[in-house]
């Protein structure tokens, strides 16, 4: 089919030329080879396209239907094929997120912001969900990445991290007393504690880190909103469990206290994930290398 494509290309510049010559010009071909492949066609369709005259050529009455069908043909192909260099070219197309809505707000919003910025013709869709979920939008089709808390662990992803961060533990006035210095875990598990709801990635980590060192946890309020536990410290109820690098603004402003621990929980990272067999589109490999790029 694409040698008989070619073919029809032949024939469609012959006939908007009415002359072989200045269509094997602007075929950039020799006037030999344009015959040829007129004569070929004409063979393979067992009809006569063209009248040869002194002047150049007409098209035969099946010549004219068949040109018809060939320039609305191929007018669909030039259209399909410039819309492809807009995708290449990243002027249209979507590009599909998941996040959560902590990283979204934290960490991913200025780079959004550069991209549709950069890209203002791509289709930003953003699918908020947990760590889980997100690995189940990208492994269902439904997101082309995911950036989400690491670790993870699913042969199937790419995951490359992007950011460190640092789990921590703060308070409000009421507790600022025990910021004088570090205290132990021991000590840290008699407060009463403020965690995100079981199924964040972030609440499952420390907690798995917790229970290594043999102390399982019981807080008091288990949120499923950072900011909520953030306010909910913030006001004295209990001692929070953020990111440090997420709670910048309450830390630097003296609303919340960071309570040092004589054994810090081990740093982690943010990172992005996509399928390891599944091309990235053109949109979604620039926004990975502008995240990866902007990291380094």
């Amino acid at each position: 089919m694409v040698g008989k494509l070619d073919l029809y290309r032949i024939f469609n510049a012959v006939s908007r030329n009415k002359s072989f010559s200045k269509a094997a010009q602007e075929l950039y071909m020799t006037q030999s080879a344009v015959s040829q492949a007129i004569a070929k066609l004409e063979s393979e369709l067992e009809i006569q396209l063209f009248h040869r005259t002194s002047r150049g050529v007409i098209l035969t009455n099946e010549g004219n239907l068949l040109n018809e069908h060939v320039n609305s043909a191929l007018g669909m192909i030039n259209a399909a094929e410039d819309k492809i260099l807009e995708f290449k070219e990243l002027k249209t197309g979507q590009l599909r997120i998941g996040v959560g809505d902590t990283i979204t707000r934290y960490f991913l919003l200025p780079y959004l912001e550069e991209f549709h910025i950069a890209y203002h013709g791509i289709k930003l869709n953003i699918l908020n969900g947990t760590t889980t979920e997100i690995q189940d939008f990208i492994k269902s089709g439904k997101a082309d990445v995911g950036i989400c808390n690491l670790p993870i662990q699913d042969e199937n992803l790419q995951v490359i991290p992007c950011r460190e961060i640092q789990d921590i533990f703060v308070c409000g006035e009421k507790y600022k007393e025990i910021t004088e210095k570090p205290i132990s875990l021991e000590h840290l598990m008699e407060l009463p504690l403020i965690f995100l709801e079981k199924k964040s990635n972030s609440r499952k980590y420390v907690e798995s880190y917790l229970k290594k060192k043999g102390f399982p946890i019981s807080p008091v309020f288990e949120l499923g909103s950072y900011d909520l536990v953030l306010e909910f410290s913030k006001i004295n109820l209990g001692i929070a469990c953020v990111i440090k690098e997420f709670s910048k603004d309450y830390l630097e402003s003296g609303s919340l206290y960071e309570i040092r621990l004589e054994e810090e929980v081990p740093k982690r990272s943010i990172g992005i994930c996509y399928l390891k067999n599944v091309p990235l589109t053109s949109a979604a490999k620039k926004f990975v290398e502008s995240i990866h790029n902007g990291q380094s």
